[in-house]
């Protein structure tokens, strides 16, 4: 920095000095004022250029969880709507268990069994509906047909999570269609080989059961991870973007009082070379 003579009075180094000094401290000031105004510390790449990579990749990696944190709820909701559908046939198949041995009883008459019969047929037939209602975005979820289904539970693209429901519910697959259990009411013994097939069945939509929920578990775990992970990821880009704002106040205050002396030594500058004048009289 240039010192000025006080003799010399064409130019005032002084006072350009002063000026230069105020400039600086305004900018710095403003940008003090900015960042207290947004509450980032980088409010333009050239305020950082490698933080303000570094948060961007954060904030991708935030929203990217983010969005696989409402995948895995859309999942879980899908496999509850499953194993809604599937606990309603099982408590149907347990019905129908009741009835049949009620039927293996031979002091029942043919008027008695096939009251039973028409109960049990309307029960298969309340599965097949239940079947054809338990769907989401227009998939049917129990017939066998919702398999190879993927999941995208994380940001990668490898974090996928591989799906299939096998068809445990319709009456035929399950084995409890008329020919199987209905028809067979006319004796004791019929009615116990059809009984054995409910039984059968009721392990097989058990097991359906226990499948959809060791998943459904599982998605659980995943939602506390991926919640986990972005607020660890947050935290690390708060760290790297966010202003410090009492920090900043600091300074800004700082900034203000040399603001205020910059000014008054610009005033004193400009009217320092009047001292020359003192030679004239």
């Amino acid at each position: 920095m240039a010192l000025g003579d006080a003799t010399r009075i064409n130019t005032n180094i002084g006072a350009f000095n002063a000026l230069a000094a105020l400039k600086r401290v305004n900018v710095d000031l403003e940008r003090r004022q900015f960042k207290l105004a947004t509450g980032l510390r980088i409010n333009e790449v050239a305020d950082d250029p490698a933080g303000y990579v570094i948060s961007r990749r954060l904030e991708a990696r935030v929203r990217g969880l983010g969005a696989a944190l409402d995948n895995v709820g859309t999942t879980k909701n899908v496999l509850s709507i499953a194993e809604g559908g599937l606990l309603n046939i099982s408590n149907i198949l347990v019905q129908m268990k009741e009835k049949l041995i009620q039927a293996a009883n031979d002091t029942l008459g043919a008027e008695e069994r096939n009251a039973i019969r028409s109960e049990i047929n309307q029960l298969t037939e309340e599965i097949d509906d239940i079947v054809g209602e338990t769907t989401f975005n227009m998939n049917t979820l129990i017939d066998g047909s919702y398999t190879g289904k993927s999941f995208q539970t994380g940001e990668e693209s490898t974090n996928i999570l591989l799906f299939s429901l096998s068809d445990a519910s319709d009456p035929t697959s399950l084995g409890i269609d008329s020919p199987n259990v209905a028809n067979r009411l006319n004796t004791a013994t019929g009615a116990a080989y059809a009984q054995t097939q409910v039984n059968d069945a009721i392990d097989t939509v058990s097991s359906t059961l226990q499948y959809i929920g060791a998943h459904i578990s599982r998605l659980s775990v995943k939602e506390s991870t991926l919640r986990i992970a972005i607020t660890n990821t947050e935290a690390a880009k708060s760290r790297i973007l966010d202003a410090d704002i009492a920090k900043e106040q600091v300074e800004s205050t700082r900034l203000q009082i040399l603001q205020q002396t910059a000014t008054a030594q610009l005033a004193q500058a400009n009217i320092s070379p009047q001292n020359v004048l003192a030679l004239f009289q």
